[in-house]
C-alpha cells in the first residue's frame, strides 16, 4: 500500500509539471504575438518626394575666361629723367587730363632755352640775308654787280630760311619733351598701384618702366577660347534661334558670367568679337564678350566662366541635384512606386541645368516620384508615406 501511494503522488506531481510547461509555452506565444503586433503597428516613415519634370532644356557649356577693362592703358614716361611727384590716390578714379606724375623738368627747360637761342640766331641771319639780297638785286639789274653775286645772295637767303625752319622744329621738339615731364591720364577710369616713386630714374631708354595702368571698367571684356566643334555648334544654334539678326554672331545670344566664388554676375553679356581664325595648334578660337559693370564689381585680371547655350533638348527630364547619389561615376535615385514602396533606380544623366538640376537621359519617366528628403530613412522594398514637394524651375534667361 505504501508503494502504491508513492506512485500515485508521483503521477500527480508529473501532471502539475506538464501543466506548468503548457502554461509557460502559451504565455511565450502570446508575448511574441504582442511584440509582432507592436512592430507592425509602427507607421511607415515620411519622406519628401518630387515629381520628375519634363520641359525643354537649354544645354549650356562653360568656358574659362579672363576679364579686361574696356580700355587698359599703360602709363609710361616718354622721356628719360628723375620722377619728381605723384599727384593721385592709388586705386581711385581719375579723370581724363588729370595730372598723374611730374618729372624733373630742368634739363628740358635748358634744352628749350638753347633751342630758342638758336632760333633767334637763325632769325637774325635770315634778316641779314634778306637785307643783302635786297641791296644786291637792283645792282644786278644794272650790271653793277655780277650775276654770281646775286645768286650767292639768293642762296644765302634760302639757307637762312631753312635754318629758321630747323630752329623752329628744334624749339617745337624741346617744348614737346618739356611737356612730357608732366604725365596726364588719357581716359576716365581707375588707376592702379604706382610702380615708381619720386627719385626713381625712369624712361623708355633706361628701364622701360610702366609707371601705372588706367582702366575703364564701366564695361568689362572677357576673353575666352572655345573649341572648334563647340564653336560650330554655337554658330548653328544661334542661326536656328535668331535667323533674322544678320550673318555675324556678335551681339546675338545672351551670355552668363560665373565668378570665381560660384556666384552669378547679375548683368548679361553679349559676344563682342570673334577672332578671324582658329588656332591650328590648340584647335580653339578666341571670343570676346562684353558685360555692363555699372557698380564696378568686376576688375581686370579676374578669372571667370562664361556660360553659353549651345543646344536645346526638347521635352527633357529634370530632377534636383540633391536627389541623386553618385558612386564611381554611377548615378542612382530612390523612387516611390504606385504602392508607396521604395525602388532603387540606376539612371544616366546629361548636363547640369541652372546649377541645381540634372538632365536625366534614361532610367526615369515624367511624373516619377523621386525621394527628395529623407534618403537616410529608405531602402528598397520599404513602404513609406510620401509627401509631394512642389518645385518650380525658373526659365533660363539665355
Amino acid at each position: 500500500m505504501v508503494l502504491i501511494c508513492f506512485s500515485h503522488q508521483k503521477m500527480i506531481s508529473m501532471k502539475n509539471y506538464s501543466l506548468v510547461l503548457a502554461t509557460l509555452s502559451l504565455l511565450a506565444v502570446l508575448s511574441s504575438g504582442c511584440k509582432e503586433k507592436a512592430v507592425s503597428a509602427l507607421p511607415p516613415p515620411t519622406v519628401q518626394v518630387v515629381e520628375v519634370i519634363q520641359q525643354d532644356v537649354p544645354v549650356t557649356e562653360e568656358f574659362v575666361g579672363q576679364t579686361y577693362g574696356l580700355f587698359d592703358i599703360s602709363i609710361q614716361a616718354r622721356v628719360d629723367g628723375f620722377l619728381e611727384g605723384i599727384h593721385f590716390d592709388e586705386g581711385r578714379r581719375v579723370k581724363k587730363g588729370q595730372l598723374l606724375y611730374t618729372m624733373d623738368a630742368q634739363p628740358f627747360e635748358a634744352k628749350l632755352a638753347g633751342a630758342l637761342g638758336q632760333l633767334a640766331e637763325a632769325n637774325t641771319m635770315l634778316v641779314k640775308a634778306e637785307s643783302d639780297l635786297t641791296r644786291i638785286k637792283p645792282l644786278a639789274e644794272i650790271n653793277a654787280v655780277s650775276m654770281s653775286d646775286l645768286d650767292a645772295a639768293v642762296a644765302q637767303r634760302d639757307a637762312a630760311k631753312a635754318a629758321v625752319t630747323a630752329a623752329e622744329s628744334s624749339v617745337s621738339s624741346a617744348r614737346i619733351e618739356l611737356g612730357y615731364t608732366r604725365i596726364y591720364s588719357p581716359i576716365n577710369g581707375i588707376i592702379g598701384k604706382t610702380e615708381a616713386y619720386p627719385g626713381d630714374y625712369v624712361g623708355k631708354g633706361i628701364t622701360d618702366v610702366i609707371l601705372n595702368e588706367v582702366s575703364r571698367i564701366d564695361t568689362i571684356l572677357v576673353n575666352f577660347h572655345i573649341g572648334e566643334e563647340r564653336y560650330l555648334e554655337l554658330i548653328r544654334f544661334i542661326d536656328q534661334t535668331e535667323p533674322d539678326r544678320g550673318e555675324s554672331v556678335e551681339g546675338k545670344q545672351a551670355l552668363t558670367l560665373m565668378l570665381s566664388d560660384g556666384s552669378i554676375f547679375p548683368q548679361k553679356g553679349r559676344i563682342r568679337f570673334v577672332n578671324r581664325q582658329v588656332n591650328a595648334t590648340t584647335g580653339t578660337i578666341l571670343l570676346q564678350a562684353a558685360f555692363s559693370n555699372p557698380k564696378g564689381i568686376l576688375r581686370p585680371g579676374q578669372f571667370a566662366k562664361i556660360i553659353a547655350v549651345v543646344e536645346e533638348i526638347s521635352d527633357g527630364l529634370l530632377i534636383p541635384l540633391r536627389c541623386v547619389q553618385e558612386l564611381q561615376g554611377n548615378y542612382s535615385v530612390f523612387v516611390v512606386n504606385e504602392q508607396d514602396e521604395i525602388e532603387y533606380r540606376q539612371i544616366e544623366v546629361g548636363s547640369t541645368y541652372q546649377t541645381s538640376y540634372l538632365v536625366v537621359t534614361s532610367g526615369l519617366e515624367a511624373g516619377d516620384r523621386v525621394v527628395y528628403e529623407g534618403l537616410q530613412k529608405v531602402k528598397s522594398g520599404v513602404k513609406v508615406n510620401p509627401e509631394l514637394q512642389e518645385i518650380s524651375i525658373p526659365e533660363s534667361e539665355n
